[in-house]
Formats: C-alpha cells, sequence, structure tokens
C-alpha cells in the first residue's frame, strides 16, 4: 500500500480489525520510510453497478461523487467525518442490496436527501438545491416550507 503522505511503497499493517458491521477491514498501517499512520478499508469486491444519467448516459457507480456531493454540503455545519462517512457507507449498502445492477441517479439522489435531512437540515438544503436544480427563489422557498412541516 503506497503510503499518502510521502508516496512510499513500503508500508506495515500495525493493527486490522473488522469495520462496518464485518462486511470490511479496517486496517491501521505504518510507513517504513516517514513513519506517518494511516487507514485503509478493505470490501469484498462486487459486480459492478451502472449508474444512468438525467442525459440517458450509463457510468459505473463512483463513491467519491457522493462524498464530494455530501462533504460540500456539509461544509462548515456541525457534521463529522464519520456521520459523513456512515451516511455514505447506507447509502451504499441500499443500493448495493439491491438486485438491480444499473440504478438511475436521481434514485441515489433521493436516497442521500433522505439521508441528510434526517442528519443536519441545512446541508440538506444545500444539496437538494443542486440536486433539485432550483430555478428561482419560489422554488427555494417551497422546499424550506416543506421542510419545516
Amino acid at each position: 500500500m503506497k503510503c499518502p503522505f510521502c508516496g512510499n511503497n513500503d508500508t506495515s499493517v500495525i493493527d486490522s480489525r473488522p469495520a462496518d458491521d464485518n462486511t470490511s477491514i479496517r486496517r491501521r498501517r505504518i510507513c517504513e520510510k516517514c513513519g506517518k499512520r494511516f487507514t485503509t478499508y478493505e470490501k469484498v469486491e462486487t459486480i459492478p453497478l451502472i449508474v444512468i444519467k438525467k442525459d440517458n448516459n450509463r457510468e459505473q457507480y463512483d463513491r467519491s461523487k457522493i462524498e464530494k456531493g455530501v462533504l460540500l454540503s456539509c461544509h462548515k455545519r456541525p457534521v463529522s467525518a464519520d456521520q459523513i462517512r456512515e451516511l455514505v457507507d447506507g447509502v451504499e449498502k441500499e443500493l448495493f442490496s439491491r438486485e438491480e445492477r444499473e440504478v438511475a441517479s436521481s434514485e441515489i439522489g433521493e436516497l442521500v436527501m433522505k439521508a441528510l435531512k434526517s442528519l443536519d437540515s441545512v446541508a440538506y438544503v444545500r444539496f437538494a438545491s443542486v440536486y433539485k436544480e432550483f430555478k428561482d427563489v419560489d422554488t427555494f422557498m417551497e422546499e424550506l416550507k416543506k421542510l419545516q412541516n
């Protein structure tokens, strides 16, 4: 495993334990060159999930896109990195537990919005404003009224 700090290829595992309801393994590693420690996760490789975009193009599922959207919506909010990871893990668990190997991007967005709504209302509104492509203030206000009720 390559060290994320110095790029050295010589790292050692110092601790291994189950993570995420025994669906992955968390490994603590140390770089032999710089001595810094970091964590990696090992998961079972599954059949690739294909995402159907709004324009009907298809692309392989990419966890980092969900993480990026959630991180942006949670910027300067009292949401920890662990909470974000758990949210993304929950969305992934839902997606991969389905029988289908193709999923619409709109379904992923709805799952993320549902999870964000219970986590942080401001982050939810931020994500929804981009996801739902609010065209004007009235549309934005309608979503805020729904949230208040």
